[in-house]
C-alpha cells in the first residue's frame, strides 16, 4: 500500500516532524480527555505495567522462590517415600516455578529501545518465553505420565504416608499463597497476565490436594490409588499444555480478538471525515497492540485536511482499542466513477 499519509502514533508525539510550539487543543479533544482518558479501567490498562513495575518485577521473583522451596520440599519426601504422585506434582511446581525465569528476561528485554535492526522493537520475545512454557509444560506431563505408568506395571508401595500428605498440604499452601500474591500484585499494577497466572497457581493447588487423595488410598492398603492419582494430575497438566499452546499459537500467528476489529471500526466511522473503513490489521507486539488502517476520505480534501482527519482517527482507535499503543493510518481519497483506482500500479504486487 502506497502510503501517501501516514501517521504513526506511539504516545501523542509523530517522530521525524519539526517540533511546533506547544498550542492549545480544541474544546472538543479536551473534552474528550476529561471524559474518556487513555487509561480506562484496570481490566484496560496496558499489560506493560507488569515490565515496567518494580512491584510486578518482584512478584515473579517472589513466586519462583516460594514455589522453589515448596517444589524442595516435596521433592525430599519423594525420594523417602516413592510417592509417584508427590513425584508428578513436583515436577509440576517446579515447572511453574521456573516459568518465571524466560517471562522475567522477556519482560526485560521487552523494555528495551527500538534499533534500526529491530524496528519494532523487543516484544515478540515474550512469545519466544511463551514457547519454552509450552515446552516446559509438556516435559512435565510426559516425566509424570511416565513415572505413573511404569508405578502401575510394578506396583510398590508407598513409605511414609503421613509425610506424603504433610508434604501434599505444603503444595497446596505454596501455590495458594502465590496465588494470592499475584493476583494482589496483579490488581493493584493492572496486569491482567499477573493475575491469570495468580488463578493458574490456585488450580495448581487444588492438583496437590489431589495427591492426598493417593496417601489415602496407601493409606488402606490400595497401591493403585498413588499411580492412578499420578496420572490423574498428567491428565491436569495436560489441560494446562493445551490452553497455554493455543494461546501461545495464536500469538506467533498473529491472532487477535475479532471484537477488538469490530471495536476498532465502529471509532474509525464515528470520526468526522471517514467515509469508510478500508484494509484494518492488529498484531500483538508483546503486551502492546499495534493497529495498520486505511480510511477512506473526500478526494477533494487539501493534504491538511486529509491529516486531520487522520490524525483524528488514530487519536480514536487509541481511546476504544484496549492495549493499542501504535496506529499507522492511510488515508485513501473516495472513488469517483470513471476514476482509475489510483493502486492499480501496485496490483502486480500483490498477488499471492
Amino acid at each position: 500500500m502506497s502510503e501517501v499519509h501516514p501517521q504513526e502514533h506511539d504516545g501523542h508525539r509523530h517522530p521525524g516532524k519539526q517540533e511546533s510550539p506547544p498550542t492549545r487543543a480544541p474544546l472538543r479533544h479536551r473534552l474528550a480527555h476529561l471524559l474518556r482518558p487513555h487509561s480506562h479501567e484496570t481490566a484496560d490498562k496496558l499489560d506493560s505495567a507488569l515490565e515496567s513495575s518494580a512491584r510486578g518485577m518482584r512478584a515473579l521473583w517472589v513466586s519462583l522462590l516460594v514455589l522453589g522451596v515448596t517444589a524442595l520440599a516435596q521433592a525430599v519426601v519423594v525420594a523417602v517415600s516413592g510417592s509417584v504422585a508427590l513425584l508428578g506434582d513436583t515436577v509440576h511446581n517446579t515447572a511453574d516455578a521456573l516459568t518465571a525465569v524466560p517471562l522475567g528476561i522477556a519482560f526485560v528485554l521487552g523494555r528495551r529501545a527500538a534499533t534500526r535492526r529491530f524496528t519494532y522493537g523487543y516484544g515478540r520475545a515474550e512469545d519466544l518465553a511463551g514457547l519454552v512454557i509450552v515446552l516446559t509444560i509438556a516435559a512435565s506431563a510426559v516425566f509424570a505420565g511416565w513415572t505413573a505408568v511404569a508405578r502401575l506395571l510394578e506396583p510398590r508401595p508407598m513409605h511414609h504416608v503421613p509425610v506424603v500428605a504433610v508434604a501434599a498440604l505444603i503444595g497446596f499452601a505454596g501455590n495458594e499463597w502465590v496465588a494470592r500474591y499475584r493476583v494482589r500484585v496483579g490488581r493493584a499494577i493492572g496486569s491482567a497476565a499477573l493475575v491469570a497466572d495468580g488463578l493458574h497457581a490456585r488450580t495448581d493447588g487444588f492438583t496437590s490436594l489431589a495427591v492426598l487423595a493417593g496417601a489415602g488410598g496407601a493409606a488402606v492398603g490400595w497401591q493403585w490409588a498413588d499411580p492412578v492419582v499420578g496420572l490423574a494430575i498428567t491428565a491436569a497438566i495436560v489441560l494446562v499444555l493445551r490452553d497455554a499452546a493455543r494461546e501461545v499459537f495464536r500469538r506467533v500467528m498473529d491472532a487477535v480478538d475479532p471484537a477488538l476489529v469490530d471495536r476498532a471500526e465502529r471509532a474509525l466511522r464515528d470520526v468526522p471525515g471517514v467515509r469508510g473503513v478500508g484494509e484494518l490489521r492488529l498484531r500483538w507486539i508483546g503486551h502492546r497492540l499495534r493497529a495498520e488502517v486505511a480510511v477512506v476520505v473526500d478526494g477533494e480534501a487539501t493534504v491538511r485536511q486529509a491529516h486531520a482527519i487522520a490524525v483524528d482517527a488514530e487519536h480514536a482507535l487509541l481511546h476504544a482499542v484496549p492495549r493499542l499503543t501504535a496506529a499507522l493510518v492511510h488515508a485513501d481519497p473516495a472513488p469517483v466513477t470513471g476514476e482509475e483506482d489510483p493502486h492499480h500500479v501496485l496490483a502486480h504486487h500483490m498477488t499471492v
